[in-house]
């Protein structure tokens, strides 16, 4: 009898979410080895498949240890978390080799290190597979102000498929392929609700239809339940990493040594560390010290970025993002000391308010950096317990393992990644919780515009409190914006109930940094940004906050081979960084600039975090300023260029295009040419018109090396 109800409910499910024929899950086993006399006392596995939280695993008799999980096809990161610990580098931290063997490869996990590659193949039973779930943002959306509708399939195996409703039937379009599947997709008038279902056709003629009993149908209630915010659809982020972007005002250089880490580190007083390698004030230009990463101070603040709006301004910028300006004990400012108080050697309150009002006169929004996962040990809670131990009313605010204690010893307190410098907050306690969340309030009600939030997947009950940030967020301020630090392809964080948008490294640094460099050819970057385009709703991608380089990785220009800080930038790198800055200010989302790459910055993150050295304002590459600013000309003036609608063409070896807008008149298509030769390309049907030469175009045209065309269907 179970088995009747067993298989009961897993046809309701297959109902539910659409599926006919079935795309296999596959078991995978994760085995970790130990060194030979290595004392091993836990170790769990960690990874973008279950958001980086801690999957324990088992010691076996040999003495090692392992566990076995049913993953859905993909492509996924991990690490081992051993005895508490993270490994900096999956392919080197076993004694030089990689920890573990089956990895298939290595990807910069954003901390210096790397993060391990696993990938399940799907494998697919006879039939089609269908796929609509209209509670994901991914299958049923609203944006641009229509109601998007999608249908996932098989690769290959379906002709064509309809949307049939009480009104008529409507074909729709086939908008992404891989090589695991393709995407269907029709937008409609916003409707007040809607009855439908899908009826279509495979590649032998055969006739399906989702769901399978023709008197049911889908619905949607007419209600949008993640609403698209069309500033950041349209827009252009600029980021500012502040101590290292403009000096405003010389006399608050000297208040950053006063609130330094140091003054805190007993580790490092005991060391003696404080006179060897203590915190320092430089000018603007000297060399990098050892201390460049977090303690040698240039004097950036507030008034320096106020000053340099209109620069911004020119540049077709529409928003700010700020990393940490509140007060802590370094120069990036993610060991923050007071949530509530903006850091002296950035200035005063009064000045991030004349910020916001000169930012937003200039109809620019801008973004704070919120750190809930961590504090700095000047942090008054962390104080107070290094005081009074158990007896402190913040004893539960971190998790202490041992007092009395010296500041900056992690092995007294859980730390970041084991950084004694940066103990973590337990947010699953509500005291905790509720500072957190006043945090959140004032500052909105200051002015703020938004929430980039650091290290996330790393909070305690991590869903909970986003879930509730985010419904005070919206409450406070509706049309805020919401960014989570997530490196990796991952849906689950932006469904509506936490998040507007991720960090899309997944989009810009695996997919179009590679195929800029050449490391990737067009057929390949064509399937991954299929891939990319259908785990997110249109809604979400169309708020992306889409970026290649930042504060936590390498100068673009460095990555795409234009050299080391202090060189003079490879003319061809110059030349790629036109193409790959070209494709995101083309695709669905907001284009991030990291300060200065608009410059023509070098600067690798090996080198004491040299990509976050001052910018050198006397100096620029004018050819890559002028481009940046044609870019934003272009979004401004060609309406589909801002669409959050994207198609896929046309792959080769060196060639990638993609249609972006509406399908009809209006449209645009992009091909990009990352070879050194000529390329031949065949325009697909009708007149085009070449965006920037103006020509009207037909057939046969040839893409220059290097370079990116935009035409517009007439």
């Amino acid at each position: 009898m179970w088995k009747l109800v067993v298989l009961f409910w897993l046809l309701c499910l297959l109902i539910i979410f659409g599926i006919i024929g079935l795309a296999l899950a596959a078991e995978l086993t994760f085995t970790y080895v130990p060194l030979e006399d290595e004392e091993v006392v836990s170790v769990s596995l960690r990874g973008s498949f279950n958001s980086w939280g801690e999957w324990p695993m088992e010691e076996q008799s040999d003495g090692t240890w392992n566990i076995t999980v049913d993953l859905e096809p993909g492509e996924y990161q991990y690490k081992f978390f051993i005895n508490g610990k993270w490994p900096q580098d999956m392919s080197t931290a076993r004694a030089g080799g990689p920890i573990d063997p089956n990895a298939i490869g290595y990807i910069n996990d954003g901390f210096g290190g790397q993060n391990a590659i696993c990938r399940i193949k799907e494998e697919v039973t006879e039939g089609v597979v269908l796929v609509h779930n209209p509670d994901a943002p991914a299958y049923l959306c609203i944006a641009d102000e229509r109601l998007v509708l999608r249908l996932k399939t098989s690769p290959h195996k379906v002709a064509k498929v309809f949307l049939v409703t009480d009104e008529g039937r409507w074909p729709m379009e086939r908008q992404l392929q891989w090589e695991y599947g393709e995407v269907f997709r029709l937008s409609l008038k916003f409707p007040d609700s809607l009855k439908y279902r899908f009826v279509g056709y495979t590649i032998e003629g055969t006739e399906f239809s989702l769901p399978e009993d023709p008197s049911q149908s889908f619905f949607f209630d007419g209600i949008d339940h993640f609403p698209q915010l069309k500033w950041v659809s349209q827009g252009i982020i600029y980021q500012i990493f502040p101590e290292r972007f403009y000096n405003g005002n010389p006399e608050n250089d000297v208040l950053a040594l006063k609130s330094d880490e140091f003054r805190y580190n007993e580790q490092w007083a005991q060391n003696k560390l404080w006179v060897e390698e203590g915190p320092s004030l430089a000018n603007w230009n000297v060399p990098i010290s050892s201390q460049h990463c977090c303690h040698q101070y240039f004097g950036g603040d507030l008034a320096g970025i106020i000053e340099k709006l209109d620069y911004l301004k020119e540049l077709g910028v529409t928003a700010l993002y700020l990393n940490p300006i509140f007060d802590s004990g370094s120069a990036h400012g993610y060991d923050t000391h007071d949530y509530m108080k903006v850091s002296p050697k950035f200035g005063t309150e009064e000045d991030l308010q004349d910020l916001l009002n000169e930012a937003h006169k200039r109809g620019m929004r801008v973004i704070l950096d919120f750190v809930p996962n961590h504090t700095g040990l000047g942090f008054w809670a962390f104080q107070d317990v290094v005081k009074n131990g158990e007896d402190s009313p913040y004893w539960d605010w971190y998790f202490i393992h041992k007092w009395p204690f010296s500041p900056g010893d992690p092995s007294a307190y859980e730390a970041w990644w084991g950084v004694g410098s940066l103990p973590k907050l337990n947010t699953g306690n509500l005291e905790v919780r509720e500072y957190l969340f006043k945090v959140v309030r004032y500052w909105l009600n200051f002015g703020a515009d938004g929430w980039r939030v650091d290290v996330p997947n790393e909070l305690v009950e991590a869903q909970a409190f986003f879930r509730e940030m985010r419904q005070i967020t919206k409450m406070e301020k509706p049309d805020a914006y919401l960014i989570a630090e997530i490196w990796q392809l991952d849906p689950s964080w932006v469904q509506g109930d936490q998040y507007d948008s991720l960090m899309n490294y997944a989009l810009g640094r695996d997919i179009l940094l590679n195929f800029a460099k050449g490391s990737i050819d067009g057929e390949s970057a064509l399937a991954n940004l299929s891939r990319y385009f259908a785990a997110y709703g249109e809604n979400v991608t169309a708020m992306g906050f889409n970026l290649v380089s930042s504060h936590d990785t390498g100068r673009i220009l460095t990555d795409l081979g234009g050299g080391n800080f202090g060189d003079s930038p490879n003319p061809g790198a110059v030349e790629r960084l036109k193409l790959l800055s070209t494709l995101f200010y083309t695709l669905p989302g907001a284009p991030v600039i990291f300060q200065g790459d608009e410059r023509g910055i070098l600067g690798e993150k090996e080198f004491y975090d040299s990509h976050r050295y001052p910018i050198q304002w006397d100096t620029a590459d004018e050819s890559l300023i002028s481009h940046y600013k044609k870019l934003a000309q272009l979004r401004q003036k060609i309406p589909a260029l801002t669409s959050s609608v994207v198609r896929v063409y046309y792959g080769t070896d060196n060639l990638l295009s993609f249609f972006k807008g509406e399908q009809g008149k209006g449209e645009v298509l992009i091909v990009a040419n990352n070879g050194t030769e000529i390329e031949k390309f065949e325009l697909p049907l009708g007149n085009w018109r070449s965006v920037t030469e103006g020509e009207i175009l037909q057939g046969t045209i040839y893409i220059p090396s290097l370079q990116v065309r935009i035409f517009e269907r007439l």
